[in-house]
């Protein structure tokens, strides 16, 4: 078929059910976050956790780095996808968010690979080129302030390894992308880099229509 299927509620709950794998410390955390104001918002759903863990795997990932942390939703679907000896850098503005993840974390067996940052997320981002150079991590994921999107990317692409992955959350940002009306500098942001990324030729560019929008860069040698 040529064109995309509509995702009923029924059907969503469809699709969960036969491919969703779900655990009691998965949802115990996403419970407590949910419970937070506009945490049910902020979180990635459960199906793209699991599918940031596939893409681990995938590419075989040993060094990860995620800009914005929040209660670590996402940081232990990736953790878990690494082998023992993997390594996750994870970056917050705030410490509290990841204070909520850590019992998780520890839960899942995975604090151990978990490397928590805090602070402004491209001086964090600068300091790992120095620490680890570039070229040298696997995946990047930003979901963090839109409106630092663009510099989030451009330090992503230097760090990531030929082959590796820059995944981004909320690219279609909650519809409001071909809303000429919106003019915030989130959206606006969020529109910037989509429309770059369309013209990046230093990588291959998938955006999945799942979620809030994931867009995939994969780049190239």
């Amino acid at each position: 078929m040529a064109n995309q299927t509509e995702f009923t509620p029924d059907l969503l709950d469809y699709v969960r059910a036969v491919s969703l794998r779900d655990d009691d410390t998965l949802a115990g955390l996403r419970a407590e976050t949910v419970a937070l104001p506009m945490g049910g918002t902020m979180q990635v759903m459960a199906e793209e956790g699991q599918f940031l863990g596939l893409l681990v795997a995938l590419i075989g990932a040993r060094t990860v780095v995620e800009v914005g942390t929040f209660t670590g939703y996402s940081t232990l679907c990736m953790a878990r996808a690494l082998p023992a000896d993997g390594r996750l850098i994870t970056c917050d503005l705030s410490a509290r968010w990841p204070m909520i993840a850590r019992p998780f974390w520890r839960k899942a067996g995975v604090d151990d690979r978990i490397d928590v940052r805090i602070g402004d997320a491209r001086t964090t981002l600068a300091a790992l080129l120095d620490e680890v150079g570039a070229d040298s991590v696997d995946l990047v994921f930003v979901d963090a302030d839109k409106a630092g999107y663009r510099e989030y990317y451009d330090l992503a692409l230097r760090l990531v390894r030929p082959g590796g992955l820059v995944v981004i959350d909320n690219t279609v940002f909650f519809g409001r992308v071909i809303d000429p009306a919106v003019t915030d500098a989130d959206t606006t942001a969020v529109r910037e880099l989509n429309a770059f990324l369309l013209t990046d030729e230093r990588v291959q560019i998938s955006l999945l229509p799942m979620g809030d929008g994931i867009t995939l860069a994969r780049k190239l040698p």
